[in-house]
């Protein structure tokens, strides 16, 4: 019975313990880590924190209603001394009275509503900029989000190109020295042609186990590029062949000459936005403020608590009134600071004018390196080939004794470093490619 119950554990825990890996397009990574990414996750609640903030500035114009109730026990009351003439006394003689009831209970409420303050009309424009503000930033982590899962996806998909490669060598380079070992046992060849060939098998298996590394970092990389846990288990199923037919046939990009599309400008476009505010702002503090409040309560006393009993007596009061407060005279304090918020405002536009010229240059060079890239793929590819050609003449020239093992070994080493090439310059035209699209943060393709 005991055994039945372990084994029944062990099966259990094996079914738990093999997660099913999570499958994950381009695309579809990108939209996981738009909601999973504690970054994006963030930026998010930034936007609804602004319009949290919009609609706390907007009420404060609007009629705000208090109530307070006030209660009042003299433990002893206070005595005022009234001349004792008033009541028949003798002059120069005093009396000692306490006026009121020892318990008092006040309940009053006040309607208040601003009629005109500058600073408000000026903070609720600040409000609404600052929810663009934040708007701006969520699609400027957006973008990088985007950048950083494109980048991890496609890291992880060179590691196993390149994983793939070196097994491939490593696997025929071993077949090769195998035959070869057999050619000298026979006596045919010379043991330095073997000994070069497994220097050449060492140093594979050595890129080997470094590249299984980098994979499995990759991959942790790439969860936590998306919001996963480091560990779990994902596959792509996006290869990098696919992905580089897609980047290289695309058309050119003709929106990205607006530069009023670019979030760069958008959030340079809505600095100076707020310095203009701001520059309001301290044109405002010279206006008057006109407040204006209805009040209304009951009064009772009594000296015992009395207030719940019906035979208690209350005395109603209501009142209305303006407060208009006008600023005079700051000793050109309010000057001083509407000329400093102007030289600001100055300032953004400038700023503004130099962020446009380097997005163009920007978008400009992006251009370019995208361009670059595909053509370097071309040169890459034909690289490759060449160089497959030369190892695979080579290898037949070896093992038919028409060329030395060093002459075998440098064009396999160049036959790896071309196809490590040409990976890494299928990747560069992905990474160009999204480098340039995210200046307008258009969609990613599928």
């Amino acid at each position: 019975m005991l055994h039945k119950i372990t084994l029944f554990i062990f099966i259990t825990t094996s079914a738990f313990s093999q997660e099913k890996p999570i499958p994950f397009s381009l695309v579809e990574a990108v939209e996981f880590a738009l909601e999973n990414n504690y970054v994006g996750i963030n930026a998010a609640r930034d936007v609804e924190i602004a319009k949290l903030q919009k609609w706390e500035t907007t009420s404060t114009g609007l009629p705000q209603i208090k109530a307070a109730i006030n209660y009042n026990n003299w433990l002893k009351q206070q005595v005022s001394l009234i001349p004792a003439e008033f009541f028949g006394g003798n002059p120069g003689q005093f009396a000692e009275i306490a006026f009121g009831t020892k318990q008092t209970l006040n309940a009053t409420v006040t309607i208040s509503q601003k009629l005109f303050d500058g600073s408000y009309l000026v903070g609720l424009q600040a409000a609404k900029v600052f929810l663009e503000i934040s708007e701006n930033a969520k699609e400027k982590t957006e973008i990088d989000l985007r950048k950083m899962v494109a980048y991890a996806y496609g890291n992880v998909l060179l590691a196993e190109e390149n994983l793939k490669i070196i097994n491939s060598n490593t696997t025929l380079l071993e077949n090769n020295l195998r035959d070869l070992t057999k050619v000298y046992e026979n006596g045919l060849i010379e043991q330095e042609s073997v000994q070069q060939l497994q220097l050449t098998l060492t140093s594979l298996k050595s890129n080997q186990s470094y590249i299984k590394r980098l994979k499995t970092i990759a991959y942790q990389m790439f969860n936590n590029s998306i919001g996963l846990e480091l560990n779990s288990p994902v596959e792509l199923t996006d290869d990098l062949d696919r992905l580089i037919k897609i980047y290289t046939s695309l058309t050119p990009l003709k929106s990205i000459l607006e530069v009023e599309n670019v979030v760069d400008y958008k959030i340079a476009f809505n600095e100076v936005k707020g310095r203009k505010l701001l520059l309001k702002l301290e044109k405002s503090k010279a206006l008057p403020m006109i407040d204006a409040f209805l009040n209304g309560g009951y009064a009772g006393n009594n000296d015992q608590f009395e207030f719940l009993d019906n035979s208690q007596k209350w005395f109603g009061a209501s009142m209305f009134g303006l407060s208009v407060e006008i600023p005079l005279f700051s000793s050109f304090g309010r000057s001083a600071s509407t000329k400093k918020a102007r030289l600001n405002f100055e300032k953004s536009k400038s700023a503004l004018n130099d962020i446009s010229e380097k997005i163009r240059l920007e978008i400009s060079r992006a251009r370019s390196d995208y361009e670059f890239a595909v053509e370097d793929l071309a040169i890459k590819k034909k690289a490759l080939e060449l160089s497959e050609n030369i190892a695979r003449k080579n290898e037949v020239k070896f093992l038919e004794g028409l060329t030395t093992s060093f002459d075998l070994s440098q064009a396999q080493r160049q036959l790896y470093t071309a196809q490590q090439d040409y990976l890494q310059s299928m990747l560069n035209i992905l990474v160009k490619r999204i480098d340039l699209e995210a200046l307008i943060n258009p969609p990613l393709k599928n």
